[in-house]
């Protein structure tokens, strides 16, 4: 039984589950900046470069390779590099990351209002009066 009784104490941590929370709400807030980066800024930036998506565009390199696929077509197929792809998890990477940024300075603020709003516990009060005493 004092296995069982640990993993609930472990499992009931307040740390525990605020970590729980937080993994769900980062996953809600990556798959909303993942919308807003698919559906508003991707369709703008490739507006820039006259090509539907930028994970298409690519630099062909070496030479074509033609071979047969399963159907018994003929397909021909050339290395690329796809600067493309690179770019947008970049600007996803760099976006997400700004999100989590401000998400972070918002919270440290309103933690910050709320520790500076606690009342001071009297020990503390006590002691602080002695040094103040003491430095006079």
């Amino acid at each position: 039984m004092g296995m069982i009784n640990d993993f609930k104490e472990f499992a009931l941590k307040g740390n525990l589950i605020d970590m729980a929370v937080g993994i769900v709400m980062g996953g809600a807030v990556a798959a909303i900046v993942k919308s807003f980066l698919e559906n508003i800024i991707t369709p703008l930036i490739s507006s820039l470069f006259s090509v539907p998506d930028l994970s298409g565009l690519m630099y062909k390199v070496g030479t074509p390779v033609t071979s047969t696929n399963e159907a018994g077509e003929q397909v021909i197929e050339q290395a690329a590099i796809k600067y493309g792809s690179f770019i947008q998890n970049t600007m996803d990477f760099l976006i997400l990351a700004f999100v989590i940024f401000i998400a972070l300075k918002i919270a440290a603020g309103m933690m910050k209002k709320a520790e500076e709003d606690a009342p001071i516990p009297a020990d503390i009060e006590l002691l602080t009066e002695i040094r103040d005493a003491l430095k006079k």
